[in-house]
């Protein structure tokens, strides 16, 4: 799903509703939305994969990032991805 197909779902919506998250893809577990950031995905399978950050900054370095938080640059199926992150 693209940001621009989220936001139109979204629009739909009573914007005072709590997000929720799921798990997985079976329902188990569930988790209210902390926060949200942009990365690069890799996928390793259909349904899963790995994020990293798209840009090495100095307020990143500061954080404990390194070079190896990057995509690796022949990686295929990158993605830039809006990741939505659960309180727990």
């Amino acid at each position: 799903m693209k940001v621009k197909e989220l936001i139109k779902m979204l629009k739909e919506e009573d914007p005072e509703r709590e997000v929720i998250m799921s798990k997985d893809g079976e329902g188990n577990d569930y988790s209210p939305l902390s926060d949200f950031g942009e990365g690069t995905y890799v996928p390793d399978s259909t349904w899963s994969g790995d994020i990293y950050i798209e840009e090495l900054t100095e307020e990143l370095k500061k954080e404990g990032f390194t070079e190896e938080d990057l995509a690796p640059s022949d990686v295929e199926g990158k993605v830039k991805a809006l990741i939505l992150n659960p309180i727990n």
